[in-house]
């Protein structure tokens, strides 16, 4: 029994309908641009993490400003 009560053989059927019709050369292509846009959503995911970071950073050295010049001496 295989994914959700789809046997092995089910799908090595499916998969061989897949590669008739499409070729192995679309196949792998496909494969390749998911490839590079999940690549592309990582690197982005990365600068937004960093940009986020950066603005954190900045927030609080504004924040430490602040408490400095409202603190009586």
């Amino acid at each position: 029994m295989g994914i959700s009560g789809i046997s092995i053989w089910q799908l090595l059927i499916v998969l061989a309908i897949i590669v008739l019709l499409f070729g192995t050369k679309k196949i792998g292509n496909l494969g390749s641009d998911l490839g590079g846009a999940l690549r592309g959503f990582k690197d982005g995911m990365k600068g937004f993490d960093q940009k986020i970071k950066e603005d954190a950073q900045q927030i609080n050295s504004a924040e430490m400003l602040s408490e400095n010049k409202n603190r009586p001496e």
